[in-house]
């Protein structure tokens, strides 16, 4: 990679960590409704996947879906005006913080119910494969999808149709607040892909080019024609499962322990060590990012509500 595109992680990173704890401030002021599931933590898994797609290939998403948003090319500003229900966000502010898409963008969406996308995902793949397109799909889940009956069927189809996707298992170790040991007979998500003869592995979602560089060695055999494949990636939410979650079920100390493995700051240390970037320009990126986030809320806050025949607008499709 060039300089540039090492500097843009690090940018995007810090803007999706900045963006999110300035969500939740929202939330709480009230300017922000619904759930809000915020992806602190987990910045290193979408920034490290997404980085290794071509512009063909498809993302789809669960509800955790702000940074994934953000990494496949929707602005801060469109984000942030979605969160806050405005005209101006990417699903013309009716979708809000679990429904972010650009299908110009080939992002897919963030889907509320859970493991519901996973379907969707294999007929996204069994298009391209029909009209022979290049692309893949990346579909991405939470580990708690994995007990869901959307998983199975996904997957076995897509290995007995041979489909270009790339299954991506964000284990950030809880179902909401239940431990993976708790709620899956087999630990090990990974294993579940060998049920269905798909070729899988895992990686430390914590360290963003380890992300990259097993996203792109899976990505280019599956676009080369070796069917899907099942990339688990271990990673941590180092806030609760949505804004109203107590958080009971988890000591801090284990969340402590997480946080000393901070994905932006592991990338931080990687691109000083391996003399990328220096402490400045990395500051730099950082002062950058929060202006980024700051606009966008000035722009968010600032834009109109949808208007009332909005209500009323894309139930039907045009003939």
């Amino acid at each position: 990679m060039e300089k540039r595109e090492y500097l843009d992680i690090y940018h995007q990173m810090v803007v999706i960590r900045i963006l999110e704890e300035k969500a939740a401030e929202l939330y709480q002021e009230g300017k922000i409704g619904g759930f809000l599931h915020l992806y602190i933590g987990q910045e290193a898994v979408s920034t490290g996947l997404i980085s290794a797609r071509k512009p063909q290939d498809r993302v789809i998403t669960a509800y955790r879906d702000h940074g994934v948003a953000i990494n496949a090319g929707l602005s801060a500003n469109e984000v942030m005006a979605e969160l806050l229900g405005k005209a101006t966000g990417s699903t013309g502010g009716k979708g809000g913080s679990m429904h972010l898409a650009d299908v110009k963008k080939n992002f897919w969406g963030g889907h509320a119910i859970v493991g519901s996308h996973l379907p969707i995902a294999a007929g996204l793949a069994l298009g391209d494969q029909y009209q022979k397109n290049d692309g893949i799909t990346i579909c991405m889940f939470g580990d708690g999808a994995t007990n869901i009956g959307y998983f199975h069927e996904a997957l076995n189809l897509s290995k007995v149709w041979n489909l270009p996707v790339l299954w991506v298992c964000e284990n950030n170790q809880y179902g909401m607040g239940t431990s993976v040991e708790r709620a899956s007979a087999v630990s090990d998500i990974r294993q579940k892909a060998e049920g269905y003869n798909i070729k899988n592995d895992y990686v430390d979602g914590m360290d963003v080019m380890k992300v990259r560089e097993k996203s792109l060695e899976m990505i280019e055999e599956i676009r080369a024609g070796s069917g899907p494949q099942f990339l688990e990636i271990i990673t941590y939410r180092f806030r609760g499962h949505s804004m109203g979650d107590p958080e009971r079920y988890r000591e801090q100390d284990e969340v402590g322990k997480w946080r000393e493995n901070d994905p932006i700051g592991i990338y931080r240390k990687y691109l000083l060590e391996e003399k990328i970037a220096t402490e400045s320009e990395l500051d730099e990126q950082e002062k950058s990012a929060e202006e980024v986030v700051l606009e966008s809320v000035r722009f968010a806050e600032s834009s109109p509500e949808p208007a009332d025949e909005e209500l009323f607008a894309n139930i039907y499709a045009d003939n």
